[in-house]
């Protein structure tokens, strides 16, 4: 079936299609074959590489407390970073200058500094301005420049959010006479927030992989630090590098599928709603309101003026 944006290809077509993912599929296979025999010939598959990983040691020992720390770091970050991003998104659409200046200048000076910069910064912080033990600090610096990053980075996410959306929807809110706080809340952040998810769902899973960062510099116990402690241990270093690159493919396959099947369900229920306001609705979202008629159009709703009635439009 053709459309505007698409024409249905003919047969020419097909067989070009046909023709690329041959040739695609068998490159592919040709690529995983070199890989193979590359590791084949250096030994990397060599039984007693692999079968730590079918051990009960390895990973009670190593992989999962390391996958626990990297799950409670990036869980941590994520419950502080995504409200946070969504208060400074939201003050640089501020009518008051200022809050707009400070909001725009803190999130504009974090997402110039890499991560790894602000881990380090909160390390030597907490050494020299804290009590957190020295077993806790790692924790907190990673948490730390995660959030002051991936919140930054969420800021701009939500501000072009809500700014993607139509004018007419805060015209039309206005119009029946809501404050711009009801705005946001009721009629601008929910339509957002399906269109910022993918945005969204990106930078969760920054944060998860970036906990890497501190196992690496600060010594953090996460995965990866975990991977380097067992392949000393076991002599097993590309191997190990190969499971851990799985786990993360996993989990960071588990939370995209998860926000994909939220986006599809926020869509899904924003097509079937077919909810009508009636007065008393729009009396508690609008107190000033009376006998439900906006405007000066006089009670019966002329046409200057918007009427509300508690019988569905037929």
């Amino acid at each position: 079936m053709s459309s505007v944006l698409y024409d249905t290809p003919g047969p020419r077509a097909k067989r070009r299609n046909v023709l690329l993912s041959v040739v695609f599929f068998v490159l592919l296979a040709l690529f995983l074959w070199w890989i193979w025999r590359t590791m084949d010939d250096k030994g990397q598959l060599k039984w007693a590489l692999w079968e730590p990983f079918t051990t009960e040691q390895a990973w009670t020992t190593y992989l999962l407390p390391g996958l626990g720390d990297t799950l409670k770091a990036a869980a941590i970050a994520m419950v502080i970073a995504l409200p946070l991003g969504a208060v400074f998104g939201i003050a640089r659409l501020s009518d008051h200058r200022w809050v707009r200046g400070v909001a725009g200048t803190v999130v504009e000076f974090f997402r110039s500094i890499p991560v790894l910069l602000l881990m380090l910064f909160a390390n030597e912080f907490y050494v020299r301005s804290s009590d957190i033990s020295s077993e806790q600090r790692p924790l907190y610096a990673v948490v730390t420049g995660l959030v002051l990053y991936n919140a930054s980075v969420l800021a701009e996410v939500v501000k072009a959010g809500i700014l993607a959306l139509p004018r007419g929807q805060t015209e039309a809110a206005y119009a029946v006479g809501l404050r711009k706080g009801q705005t946001m809340s009721s009629i601008l952040l929910p339509q957002a927030v399906t269109a910022m998810l993918p945005a969204i769902v990106s930078q969760l899973v920054v944060i998860v992989k970036d906990t890497a960062l501190g196992g690496v510099m600060l010594n953090f116990t996460e995965l990866l630090n975990s991977r380097s402690t067992l392949a000393a241990n076991y002599a097993n270093v590309i191997p190990s590098f190969i499971v851990v690159a799985i786990i993360y493919i996993v989990l960071n396959f588990i939370l995209t599928s998860f926000a994909s099947w939220l986006e599809g369900r926020l869509r899904r229920s924003k097509k079937s709603t077919g909810a009508v306001l009636s007065a008393e609705d729009m009396e508690e979202l609008n107190p000033a309101a009376v006998g439900g008629t906006f405007g000066t159009g006089g009670e019966g709703g002329g046409p200057s003026g918007f009427t509300f009635t508690d019988k569905p439009p037929r």
